[in-house]
């Protein structure tokens, strides 16, 4: 199995971790749309994307979603580590952004990882940090910025994972993903449409 490369910045897997990974560790693929890991679930095993993205997103009683991150090769579910090392059910839902290949650790075994890898507790710590701020990012947006700009920052971190100006989403999905209703996404796509912002297509966005 082809171990996964971290995008954490300055840390890099010791041999001993990553022949851990490969020793406990499963790997699947799952496609564009599928369910990783549902909200309530019992958590039994912690994925490290090994290729391409994956979203987790809150949702509420009424089935309304709301995007909090991206998980990218090298990265892993911090909601999954922390739910799995108190046995909890999971507080999020994971869904892939694209095709995305993912290592699968069971849960019992992380306790080996964390007992023979000394670097998994510090990426644990980075990984946290790094949730911590892009969750913060979450917050800030929803208090203090327009819903255009929350519009516009969502499509430039798209582009950023994606490696291409062209975006292939719905309004209903951008919509549901931002906590608004479609109607609203729409009007202020038409609005930065207008201003040369954005070119509208069937089922896609181009950033211009």
């Amino acid at each position: 199995m082809s171990t996964i490369t971290t995008t954490l910045p300055n840390f890099q897997f010791s041999s001993v971790f990553k022949e851990n990974l490969e020793k406990f560790g499963t790997l699947k693929t799952f496609n564009e749309g599928d369910v990783i890991l549902e909200a309530n679930a019992n958590i039994r095993s912690i994925p490290f994307v090994k290729t391409g993205s994956m979203r987790v997103m809150r949702t509420d009683e009424d089935g309304h979603e709301i995007l909090l991150y991206y998980i990218k090769a090298g990265e892993s579910c911090i909601m999954s580590f922390l739910g799995g090392m108190h046995h909890e059910t999971s507080k999020v839902r994971a869904v892939a952004d694209e095709d995305v290949e993912v290592i699968l650790l069971p849960i019992e075994k992380l306790n080996t990882l964390l007992s023979e890898s000394s670097e998994m507790l510090d990426y644990i710590f980075r990984l946290y940090h790094k949730r911590f701020e892009e969750l913060l990012e979450v917050v800030n947006a929803i208090a203090f910025k327009k819903m255009d700009e929350r519009i516009l920052n969502y499509l430039e971190e798209k582009k950023k994972i994606n490696g291409s100006n062209e975006i292939n989403i719905t309004h209903q999905q951008l919509a549901e993903e931002l906590g608004t209703a479609r109607v609203v996404v729409s009007r202020l796509l038409k609005q930065m449409e207008t201003n040369g912002t954005v070119k509208l297509f069937r089922n896609k966005i181009l950033l211009v």
